[in-house]
């Protein structure tokens, strides 16, 4: 078969700490990768001359520079596919940037290092000169844009969808392991474990159900899938974005409205009755210019992330997550007088009997 196919990058296991019970921990499985809505994500594309890797070429214990610039046609099939994924009404915002400082997405076109991308909050992880994201073959030929709508799905917080507990997939392994061992993907056992035969947590698929058109999901070939029956031909998903991956990111990111959140007044707390998964925002116009600390109170576990406006765009000052911890989440930041600020509060889960709540002192 001579499907080329992402490559997620191995990443460990998050370590929580013991004794969480399973609502917790499955919480924080599911959301942990997933920004605050109303972010929105600058992207870069690499292009000065010393972006570039320095490879071994095989047999001559040489080296040489492989360039991250993509092309314009490439640029523009990424720029599009931004859009699409904008245009569905959900509460991210895309802007493309020429400094790389103000990225949350650094994207790469290196040729022959495979199309992946960081998972959601993962890309804060990165390097300021490292990708966060790269395309390794032409997005231009047939069907291939489906690449970049995939990777860009990943960035926002997707999984592979073949990969859930929910799809009751049952795969030919050996086929597996030597069809994806061969050209033009060469991967080895380790990287065609972990990006498809290796199930998902239950909390960490997109949904209960699985979904075999998802634009998450790979084509495989006949004899691959051993079961269900119906897939032992191949399983070809359309490399469009499905309902079920449009109502996947809507849930997550719902539609912000335009409207302006509640104002977080210095020393006076704002309740939080939110629900797993659920946000709360709040606008901070500050008195005076000083160190300003934003918290969380109650026994809940939060991602609580502080932007500042500017030129009327929320641009990403500070965020904390309190991950499962027993402390909460607090930030310390300098606000400026005359600046209007945005706090974003996600609750994973809350298991106390008191109320939680957040301030700005």
């Amino acid at each position: 078969m001579t499907v080329r196919y992402c490559s997620l990058p191995q990443q460990s296991a998050p370590a929580f700490p013991p004794g969480l019970t399973a609502e917790r921990l499955g919480a924080l499985a599911s959301g942990r990768r997933m920004w605050v809505n109303g972010t929105t994500l600058h992207y870069h594309f690499f292009d000065a001359d010393t972006d570039a890797s320095v490879i071994a070429v095989p047999g001559t214990g040489r080296t040489r520079r492989v360039p991250w610039a993509g092309a314009p046609e490439q640029r523009d099939v990424v720029r599009d596919c931004f859009r699409e994924w904008h245009d569905l009404g959900i509460g991210i915002d895309f802007a493309e940037v020429a400094d790389r400082s103000e990225a949350e997405l650094r994207i790469g076109f290196q040729q022959g290092d495979g199309s992946w991308s960081a998972v959601g909050r993962d890309a804060l992880r990165a390097g300021l000169n490292d990708r966060t994201m790269n395309f390794g073959w032409d997005l231009t030929a047939p069907g291939e844009r489906a690449t970049a709508l995939h990777e860009i799905g990943h960035a926002l917080g997707m999984l592979h969808e073949h990969q859930s507990p929910f799809a009751g997939l049952h795969f030919d392994d050996e086929a597996v392991y030597a069809d994806l061992a061969g050209p033009p993907n060469h991967w080895s056992r380790e990287t065609t474990y972990g990006n498809i035969l290796r199930k998902l947590d239950p909390a960490e698929a997109g949904g209960s159900v699985w979904d075999p058109l998802s634009v998450m999901g790979y084509p495989f070939a006949r004899g691959m899938i051993l079961e269900p029956e119906q897939f032992r031909g191949g399983l070809n998903p359309p490399g469009t974005l499905s309902a079920q991956d449009k109502e996947f990111v809507l849930r997550w990111y719902p539609p912000t409205g335009g409207h302006r959140p509640p104002a977080l007044v210095p020393f006076r707390s704002a309740p939080l009755t939110l629900g797993p998964g659920e946000q709360a925002d709040f606008t901070v116009e500050p008195p005076e210019t000083r160190e300003y600390t934003v918290g969380v109170f109650g026994d809940s576990d939060t991602v609580v992330v502080v932007f500042e406006e500017r030129d009327g765009v929320p641009r990403y000052l500070a965020g904390r997550d309190d991950a499962g911890s027993p402390r909460n989440a607090r930030i310390s930041a300098r606000l400026v007088k005359g600046r209007r600020y945005v706090v974003r509060v996600r609750l994973y889960s809350s298991w106390g009997s008191g109320e939680t709540a957040v301030m700005c002192w």
